[in-house]
């Protein structure tokens, strides 16, 4: 599988998940904070491995 997600897209969904698994952790006796971990969760995946769906539906390629 090609990469299609790096440089600042990368770094941001690292960012992103962060504050979002924090929120969702905290909040995980909510349904909206369970939603939010696995927000966070899914990009932080895609931070990961370089790779995101999305992107390749749309054409978007951040890798340089």
């Amino acid at each position: 599988m090609d990469k299609n997600v790096g440089g600042y897209d990368r770094l941001g969904r690292f960012v992103l998940a962060a504050v979002l698994l924090v929120v969702g952790y905290r909040n995980r006796n909510r349904t909206a904070g369970t939603l939010l971990f696995i927000a966070g969760s899914d990009l932080f995946a895609t931070a990961v491995i370089q790779r995101c769906p999305v992107n390749a539906v749309l054409g978007i390629d951040t890798c340089e």
